[in-house]
């Protein structure tokens, strides 16, 4: 007897989801391997394989295996996606899988293929690809099938996409590989080149998350931050303010209120309007920067919708593609 496993994966720069086909989460984590350089076996994936990274030994190096929505290492995410598949529900050697997994709506066919042969090579006999701000718009609710335009910015750790969506395609696009880890590597930079101070990427989202903004808040502080001085090369600390990170953020916040600006600047006038009435939706983990919704509603005067679960709508667009597919 054939047993089936249908599955929807929102595979990110920083973070896999895996949703199934009832739109339940049943995994989160990083998306990081962490593999032994000397027998080039896979030790730990996910969060275990993240709360390796600046502490492992020279014999095990911690692998990003994609680079702003695209895969940098074929083998690396085949490893990943294997053990977060095989992780996601039982099965056996009569179990066919099916999976929907998003790709950044900008990339090549070389690259669709590359994430469709990572899938097959992990297990899966059945796969579809959906582009991410698709995925994103079924995972809010908004009427992807209808004739009428709704705008999604999905921005995740390495792109932000942008799309018009309507009639169950997309009208207009655009991506820009602006994301959580560009916020994290301008504070990274900012600290070195001002401070003089080295500090790790967990460091620098932590900062992100907690005082974090692109607009003033209410309960702004500070937080010291502590590092290597690259001066003398020993422990060292700072102070950080909220106001500090902001300004370092604000050419990446600049960034993508640009990008949505030009994508709708080439939309049809029908659709504008529908955006006017409906909003404009951000999603993925990097839109709950606080007051990102804010400037980009103040520089674009069009409401901005920040769904409770946006950090899920792209996995759980997956997900509606699966029972779609019934």
């Amino acid at each position: 007897m054939i047993f089936s496993r249908e599955i929807g994966i929102d595979l990110g720069t920083s973070n896999t989801l895996v949703a199934d086909k009832r739109g339940h989460i049943i995994i989160r984590e990083p998306s990081v391997v962490a593999v032994d350089v000397k027998t080039k076996r896979v030790v730990a994936t996910g969060n275990e394989a993240k709360n390796m990274i600046g502490r492992t030994p020279g014999s095990i190096v911690a692998v990003k295996p994609i680079t702003s929505g695209v895969i940098a290492d074929f083998d690396m995410t085949s490893d990943m996606l294997h053990d977060f598949i095989d992780r996601s529900s039982k099965r056996n050697m009569f179990t066919k899988t099916k999976v929907v997994i998003s790709v950044p709506s900008s990339v090549t066919e070389v690259e669709r293929r590359a994430v469709e042969d990572a899938v097959r090579s992990a297990g899966a006999q059945d796969v579809e690809l959906v582009d991410a701000p698709l995925a994103a718009a079924l995972g809010a609710g908004l009427p992807v099938f209808e004739a009428t335009g709704s705008m999604i910015v999905d921005i995740g750790g390495g792109t932000c996409d942008i799309a018009v969506v309507s009639l169950g395609g997309i009208a207009a696009s655009k991506s820009i590989k602006i994301g959580g880890n560009a916020f994290d590597e301008a504070i990274v930079n900012y600290l070195k080149k001002k401070h003089n101070l080295v500090i790790g990427e967990n460091t620098a989202e932590d900062i992100k998350i907690k005082i974090g903004s692109a607009a003033p808040y209410d309960g702004e502080a500070a937080m010291e931050v502590r590092g290597r001085n690259l001066t003398d090369g020993l422990p060292g600390s700072v102070e950080i303010t909220s106001a500090d990170v902001r300004l370092i953020l604000a050419d990446c916040v600049d960034a993508i209120v640009i990008a949505i600006k030009e994508t709708l600047q080439v939309i049809l006038p029908e659709l504008s309007a529908d955006i006017i009435d409906r909003g404009i939706y951000l999603t993925g983990g990097a839109s709950k920067l606080r007051g990102l919704n804010d400037v980009i509603q103040e520089e674009i005067k069009i409401p901005v919708i920040v769904p409770e679960n946006a950090g899920d709508c792209v996995a759980l667009g997956t997900a509606v593609k699966l029972k779609r597919a019934k």
